[in-house]
């Protein structure tokens, strides 16, 4: 096992090519701790390399109405009303501080997330 820090893109491949190949070694093998060693430098290069930025409010919102299924209407009778969910899915209308409270209760959204500004659409 020779393990060595992901420097460069070029490192960053061969690293995901060895990962690829030891991914399934058996439990308590030397691949599989090379696996796991591998798997902790792969994600910290695409931490820095490759963030993923949260999404907006909206965006979360909408990921875990479709998560959890559930459709417009069912955020009507805490928003009040059709209009008022479409405005505040559609970015016409921004999120209260009612409807904060009930996304982080009835969706479980951090209302570090809904908190963050985001632009109205024209």
């Amino acid at each position: 096992m020779e393990i060595r820090p992901i420097k460069t893109e070029k490192d960053y491949q061969n690293a995901l090519e060895r990962l690829n190949e030891i991914f399934d070694a058996a439990k308590g093998s030397i691949e599989s701790d090379e696996a796991d060693i591998l798997a902790i430098l792969v994600d910290e290069y695409e931490k820095k390399h490759y963030p993923i930025e949260a999404p907006d409010p909206i965006e979360a919102i909408k990921i875990r109405m479709e998560e959890l299924h559930l459709k417009q209407i069912d955020l009507v009778k805490e928003f009040g009303g059709k209009s008022r969910v479409s405005e505040m899915l559609n970015r016409k209308r921004k999120l209260t501080l009612e409807m904060i409270r009930f996304l982080n209760q009835k969706l479980n959204l951090s209302a570090n997330i809904l908190i963050k500004d985001y632009q109205l659409s024209k």
